[in-house]
């Protein structure tokens, strides 16, 4: 995955305040109860409103010694190639959620995620900040 240059602590919490609050505003228009891919576009939708760079359905190949291969891995939306989100609509989430997205972190190189589940009635109940191997 490709990185703009640096982005410093300050800057990135920013973004992240402007995820969250979109992730919010999202949650607050259409509530708990539809699928996962309904919440991924309206977020896609109210970051690019926002003036954000988003991927959707972003490709996430595997290394594997020489060889690239294609599992098929896509992560839900990439955010100005500097902060993942995985969107969940489910009762709970539970530890393979939180390892499937520390992996999509490794396997990228992006180093903070949002795991994002729509299906509580307040989202700030449903927001997992996850970060793997942040730079000091």
């Amino acid at each position: 995955m490709t990185r703009k240059g640096n982005i410093g602590g300050a800057e990135l919490n920013e973004l992240s305040r402007r995820v969250l609050g979109a992730s919010i505003q999202v949650h607050s228009a259409l509530g708990p109860g539809l699928l996962e891919s309904a919440y991924e576009a309206c977020l896609e939708h109210e970051l690019r409103g926002l003036g954000l760079q988003v991927e959707r359905q972003k490709t996430l190949p595997i290394r594997y010694r020489d060889v690239i291969v294609d599992p098929g891995y896509r992560i839900d939306l990439v955010v100005e190639s500097r902060i993942l989100l995985e969107i969940k609509a489910v009762r709970q989430l539970i530890p393979i959620h939180h390892a499937q997205l520390l992996t999509y972190l490794k396997l990228s190189g992006v180093h903070l995620g949002f795991l994002l589940n729509f299906n509580v009635s307040r989202l700030k109940n449903g927001i997992t900040r996850l970060v793997h191997d942040f730079p000091d």
